[in-house]
């Protein structure tokens, strides 16, 4: 069992850091404001074909495509913003959701167009490495690492930067942080284009080791939510944790039980978190 177990569990870690950076990007707009992002699944397909593109057409290597996507996705994020999301910003609820659930659509509909459902691959391979008697895939430590960097960048943009500073500003209390002279309408705009960044950001490091279509970020924004949801709405680094969780369940259940099981106990984490501790496994109780 141990030859197994073993194995699986290191599979399932490193892609926790995947998913851990994917539902950042989600967990970052909720906590500055208060949206929930519907299009979060789509953004992530685009990051993937921004990779699959980059390296097919332009003969890119796929991690240096990751600049042209992070770059992509933060300028998506910015034009979604403005055009979607800033006018309904204040108003109920239900408005913001229904904003990001056609961009969702639109999103969908242009992608379904020109890819169609076919699935698409980055023929693009590392090899493998030697983990004592364990051999791991390269791209997924590689991924792992990517993730980690940009979870290290974040935390130093927003707690060493200026800019991020004033987000962590505006998501205490825009009023306030008004007052004070910050612009909060780029700031929201940033943060909206700096989520949608991440987001791309993990698409992209999933094309490298798993195959794409143009609907495979649903399931990931499924994940995503999960996971803000176990580390607590609004905390990014709670994110990376509840994205490690699930990471390691998704490598572990298999070794147990048939695969198909595994949203199941995914999905019954979520309710049970929601029940028990509606702020997260790092949030404030309430």
């Amino acid at each position: 069992m141990a030859e197994v177990l073993l194995p699986s569990l290191i599979d399932g870690l490193l892609l926790g850091f995947v998913y851990g950076i994917a539902a950042m990007g989600l967990s970052l707009i909720w906590g500055v404001m208060n949206v929930i992002n519907l299009a979060h699944g789509p953004i992530i397909a685009l990051g993937m074909f921004g990779v699959y593109l980059s390296f097919s057409y332009l003969g890119l290597n796929p991690y240096l495509a990751l600049i042209l996507v992070a770059i992509g996705g933060l300028l998506a994020g910015v034009v979604i913003y403005a055009v979607a999301v800033h006018r309904v910003l204040n108003a109920p609820h239900l408005s913001t959701l229904l904003a990001t659930f056609s961009v969702n659509m639109i999103i969908i509909g242009l992608g379904t167009a020109a890819f169609s459902v076919s699935p698409y691959n980055v023929d693009y391979s590392l090899g493998s490495a030697s983990l004592g008697s364990i051999r791991v895939p390269v791209s997924r430590l590689a991924a792992a690492l990517a993730a980690i960097i940009v979870t290290a960048l974040l935390y130093l943009f927003l707690y060493r930067s200026r800019p991020g500073k004033y987000i962590r500003a505006v998501a205490n209390n825009r009023g306030a942080a008004e007052l004070m002279g910050i612009p909060s309408a780029r700031v929201l705009a940033l943060s909206f284009g700096l989520g949608t960044m991440l987001a791309a950001l993990a698409g992209g490091l999933i094309a490298t080791f798993f195959p794409i279509t143009i609907l495979s970020g649903g399931g990931y924004e499924l994940r995503s939510f999960v996971i803000v949801v176990l580390g607590g709405l609004g905390n990014p680094l709670g994110a990376l944790i509840g994205g490690l969780i699930l990471g390691t369940l998704e490598g572990v259940i298999p070794v147990f039980t048939i695969t198909t099981w595994v949203p199941v106990f995914e999905f019954v984490l979520f309710v049970l978190i929601l029940l028990v501790r509606p702020s997260g496994l790092l949030g404030r109780r309430t």
